[in-house]
């Protein structure tokens, strides 16, 4: 079995439970080097995890003889440069989500990719989760007939961040770092779900607002769009709803019934049919990258696929890009 030796360009907030720690649970994979522009912080993060080795520059990282596959945990406007980087250096390349922060970026991607026949996954970790699974189980197993909608829709209050200083505010709040607003940073979950479970996107129009003046990106934003199959949907985001607004939800419309589940908050599972109302709940495993992780592993030892190339996630961007009116 071939062991996987990794590096992670960047280790922050996402690496800390969401993925870092899974790369170290699954059998022929192990964490060996971690790099942060932030020497102390790239240190910390090696001490904390036994990783024996760290840097502050990425170049350094991809170099290192002991790392023969990389994760890149950085802000989305550097994913294409680090990912091509370490596909020329013949390593294959996980990368945090969404691919990159616009579609040309994504495109560039899967030509390095398919010159160099080094692989590019994509963190789109939810395709994998048991509760999406049985989400797609209940539509493939026709429970509420022909789907003939699909409507998202996600409303939140704005956070405390979201009131700092255009030079403190997050970097998901700078579209030149992060490709827009929390809509480039949500939406992508959001939106590569529906394509797994109905196909790809081949319209998409929107309509993009700053409404409370909280920070210069996006805050609302409506949107419809069409499936390869003619299935059509409708989205809409809020960041700066009220709190008695609140919702995470994506509802499914058939011509049987409709179900209804949350993206974020993994709420019970809602099949109404008429038979009448079934909440369905789904544990999600500790570590919520995990299943995907060692699907990504799999593949690399050459013992299963996974999904999640940069090719299937290449849609999500072409879709927000086009909602967002970029093109």
């Amino acid at each position: 079995m071939k062991l996987l030796r990794w590096g992670f360009i960047g280790c922050g907030e996402v690496t800390e439970k969401k993925s870092g720690p899974a790369f170290n649970e699954v059998e022929g994979s192990k964490i060996v080097a971690v790099m942060s522009r932030n020497g102390d912080k790239a240190r910390s993060y090696a001490e904390r995890h036994n990783v024996k080795k760290w840097y502050t520059d990425a170049q350094e990282l991809i170099d290192d003889p002991d790392v023969n596959a990389v994760y890149i945990a950085t802000p989305p406007s550097s994913h294409a440069t680090f990912a091509i980087m370490a596909m020329r250096a013949g390593k294959p390349v996980y990368v945090e989500k969404p691919l990159a922060s616009n579609y040309d970026d994504c495109a560039r991607v899967n030509r390095v990719s398919e010159q160099t026949g080094v692989p590019c996954f994509v963190a789109y970790y939810r395709r994998y989760l048991p509760y999406f699974k049985k989400v797609k189980d209940i539509i493939r197993q026709n429970k509420i007939g022909d789907v003939a909608n699909v409507q998202v829709r996600f409303s939140c209050p704005p956070r405390d961040l979201d009131y700092s200083s255009a030079a403190t505010l997050p970097w998901r709040l700078q579209p030149d770092i992060a490709g827009g607003g929390y809509f480039y940073d949500l939406a992508p979950h959001q939106l590569d779900l529906l394509q797994d479970l109905f196909g790809v996107i081949t319209e998409a129009e929107g309509m993009c607002a700053n409404r409370a003046g909280l920070y210069s990106a996006e805050d609302s934003v409506s949107a419809c769009f069409r499936f390869e199959s003619g299935l059509p949907g409708s989205g809409s985001w809020c960041f700066v709803g009220h709190k008695s607004a609140e919702e995470d939800v994506i509802e499914v419309i058939g011509t049987k019934g409709k179900l209804c589940f949350s993206v974020f908050h993994y709420t019970p599972i809602e099949l109404v049919t008429s038979d009448g109302t079934e909440n369905i709940t789904v544990p999600n495993p500790p570590y919520v990258q995990l299943p995907l992780i060692k699907a990504v592993i799999e593949d690399l030892q050459g013992i299963g696929a996974c999904s999640c190339t940069s090719v299937s996630a290449t849609p999500v961007n072409w879709v927000m890009d086009r909602i967002l009116g970029k093109f």
